[in-house]
């Protein structure tokens, strides 16, 4: 699946922005797109009703590889500056640069949609909503609503239930510069060793099943802490392994790769990832599902990454991908509360019950054009 062809260099990638190639560029925001509908899907199937349909309801649930998807290219695209420094001998890049185009890239249309969500709710009445308080919206804003105690009572609310895998994201943002020194200063004294890295990779990877079996298995953490960084450290990892071997001129091809992606999401589909929830109830399940996820979501980045250009690259570089790409994080931010409304107030369905397709289909109706206008007045360019 990937080939090693020597010492090469590409253009590295930094933040969610590129300056590659274009058509790799390009890609990879392509598949932004996949991985913000495949998280609305996921919504839309829990939304109807659809888990509880046996081994059907969990391929649907599985659809959630939209997250680790995020985490995979966000741990390529920020790590990537570092490795390319650490290759070609530059400077490193600026932490204080890398922190402030952080804060601009997310913080804006976030901020927004945190605040439009509490004023909707304000003037609706949606059953339990315990994140709708004030403390609640100070928590939500500052994404530390998954640092607490008894989590799906205290900071949750009902029109930003996804923002849990953002909080994550940001964490991972805060620690990267420490991760890359550790990596590349501490561990390859500033000299490029690529196998030290990978090394020093699987080393860090090896936190998550073991933050997964601390949590199963005493209970002095509070509850959210099943969803803090460690338990999602390793999908990260699989992008900045990619990072790591984009340098090194390894490839990775579409056929080789996806083949084997899709079987392992067919395989995790099954009771062996447990029920569809966010964070299994059995550590056996939250070990499978963490691994594989991993693998499903790196290798769909893989061939991106690593310079395949066949259909699947060409597919993923269309002007329609790109597009929903460009807006896929505004999406991601405003689909659950689209979603609600176009369940009570368009199709008129009660919770649970419904046509999964008709919700997803107009949903994105609705969706596509707002996430574009928030795109369009928040995005700091």
């Amino acid at each position: 699946m990937i080939v090693s062809r020597g010492v090469g260099q590409e253009e590295a990638q930094g933040g969610l922005e590129s300056v590659g190639r274009p058509e790799r560029v390009a890609s990879l925001t392509g598949i932004r797109a996949v991985a913000a509908l495949l998280v609305m899907a996921t919504h839309a199937a829990y939304t109807t009703g659809k888990y509880t349909h046996g081994y059907v309801g969990l391929v649907y649930s599985r659809m959630e590889i939209g997250v680790p998807i995020f985490f995979v290219l966000s741990g390529f695209l920020l790590f990537g500056p570092w490795v390319k420094a650490a290759a070609t001998g530059g400077p490193p890049p600026s932490v204080r640069r890398y922190a402030w185009r952080r804060v601009l890239r997310i913080m804006p249309a976030y901020v927004v949609t945190v605040l439009v969500a509490y004023l909707v709710y304000h003037f609706r009445t949606a059953g339990p909503n315990p994140g709708h308080t004030w403390m609640g919206l100070f928590r939500n804003l500052t994404l530390t609503q998954i640092y607490t105690d008894n989590y799906l009572y205290s900071y949750l609310h009902q029109a930003l239930t996804q923002m849990w895998s953002l909080a994550v994201e940001v964490a991972f943002y805060a620690v990267l510069p420490l991760l890359a020194y550790l990596l590349l200063v501490v561990l390859c004294r500033r000299q490029w060793r690529p196998g030290l890295l990978l090394f020093g990779l699987a080393v860090l990877a090896a936190i998550t099943p073991a933050w997964l079996i601390l949590v199963h298995t005493t209970d002095f953490l509070p509850d959210g802490a099943r969803l803090w960084l460690p338990s999602y450290l390793v999908w990260f990892i699989g992008g900045m392994l990619l990072a790591v071997l984009q340098p090194m001129g390894a490839r990775a091809y579409a056929m080789a790769c996806l083949p084997v992606a899709v079987a392992c999401y067919f395989i995790v589909s099954t009771p062996l990832g447990g029920e569809p929830t966010t964070s299994p109830a059995e550590l056996r399940e939250a070990l499978a599902k963490a691994a594989f996820y991993a693998v499903i979501a790196t290798l769909a980045v893989a061939p991106l990454a690593l310079n395949d250009r066949g259909w699947y690259a060409w597919l993923l570089a269309s002007r329609p991908m790109v597009f929903l790409g460009e807006i896929s994080y505004e999406i991601f931010l405003i689909h659950l509360l689209t979603m609600e409304l176009v369940m009570v107030e368009i199709l008129r369905y009660p919770i649970y019950t419904g046509s999964m397709a008709w919700l997803f289909i107009v949903t994105f109706i609705v969706t596509v054009p707002l996430a574009w206008l928030l795109h369009r007045f928040t995005r700091v360019r």
